[in-house]
């Protein structure tokens, strides 16, 4: 179980500092959207990235509201990514080829006229 917990935060981490570089203007409530994490669950990881010093905090310049940060990827946030973005290609390929294998083996199962519905299925 903890095997799959460290797989989805590393996943929720990389998907938070992809879209923390592509926004780093972007409010919490955004990214916890973005992501599929509670608003508190978004607080929890920037607070977590943060204390490792992936990201920094910087203050918008032009905001009415100055409460509102920008969050900016700090060179060790800039290679982590780029680890995790390898590692996520890695893990995801490898669910891909094996969902595929399965897909196949339940296909290869079916009857002729099973397949024939499946795609009719699929099509409509």
């Amino acid at each position: 179980m903890a095997g799959q917990r460290s797989k989805l935060q590393e996943d929720i981490h990389f998907r938070v500092l992809r879209h923390i570089q592509d926004n780093p203007e972007i409010s919490q409530r955004e990214l916890a959207r973005a992501v599929g994490i509670s608003v508190g669950g978004a607080h929890y990881v920037i607070n977590a990235l943060l204390a490792k010093g992936l990201i920094k905090l910087g203050n918008f310049t032009v905001a009415e509201n100055k409460r509102r940060y920008a969050y900016v990827l700090t060179p060790k946030g800039i290679a982590q990514k780029a680890h995790a973005t390898r590692r996520f290609i890695v893990r995801k390929m490898a669910e891909y080829e094996a969902l595929r294998a399965e897909i196949e083996d339940v296909k290869a199962k079916l009857s002729d006229q099973e397949l024939k519905d499946l795609r009719a299925e699929l099509k409509g």
